[in-house]
């Protein structure tokens, strides 16, 4: 089930790259009219342009390492000796830095860690990843559901999802992924009704979805519901 759940609606890498570097760091300065002498403004001056040298260094430092992980992980398909370094790099890398790059590399490393199969480390670094957008925000809740899925904590994969869910609004594709696996695992916890209610809300909402991805909505739905007892 990891495996169809993984390809089905997990963004790829070359996704959650271009978009968490699309967009250049911005540093914000809302320093409010001083009428102090001449030489505190000067300090002032030279404090505030230190922490500005300071932070586009550090984003520069951490595109540069991520930039080293990225080369290793598109070099290494098949290697597994480089999939290793380019995982190593990207722990590393979110380790170190704090902005938006450690959280890009927290991602990333969440994503090789869960191809691996070491669940509970790509869980730890998914927590430390913020999810926003309405891309790369409700792709990595859905990693986040199938994570707890392979722990079999299966109230907390609801809840991953239901944020997945939540954060893909009307995406065609996207939101009714996400509400399949949702369904999956009510049926597993044999809370039938609920299943078919999903099943439903998806042949209503997005009567496309089952046909344009080999999916036979109708067919689980009955099953739900039988199972359901109706």
């Amino acid at each position: 089930m990891a495996k169809k759940q993984n390809q089905s609606a997990r963004t790829t890498l070359e996704e959650v790259n271009e978009s968490l570097t699309s967009a250049a760091q911005r540093i914000e300065d809302n320093k409010k009219y001083i009428n102090w002498a001449l030489i505190a403004i000067a300090v002032l001056a030279l404090l505030a342009g230190g922490y500005i040298w300071l932070h586009n260094k550090n984003v520069q430092e951490a595109k540069e390492k991520i930039g080293e992980a990225d080369i290793e992980l598109m070099q290494g398909q098949g290697d597994s000796t480089m999939m290793a370094k380019a995982l190593k790099d990207y722990e590393k890398v979110a380790a170190d830095y704090g902005n938006k790059v450690g959280e890009r590399a927290h991602l990333n490393a969440a994503i090789l860690l869960y191809e691996k199969g070491e669940y509970e480390k790509a869980v730890k670094h998914l927590e430390d990843f913020s999810p926003a957008g309405n891309l790369i925000g409700p792709a990595s809740q859905s990693l986040l559901g199938d994570c707890y899925v392979n722990l079999k904590k299966l109230d907390k994969a609801l809840a991953a999802y239901d944020k997945a869910i939540s954060m893909a609004g009307d995406n065609e594709a996207y939101a009714p992924a996400f509400m399949i696996k949702k369904a999956v695992v009510l049926h597993e916890q044999k809370k039938f009704a609920d299943e078919a209610a999903i099943y439903q809300t998806i042949k209503d909402k997005y009567p496309m979805y089952g046909q344009q991805n080999g999916f036979n909505v109708d067919k689980y739905l009955e099953r739900a519901n039988a199972l359901a007892g109706k």
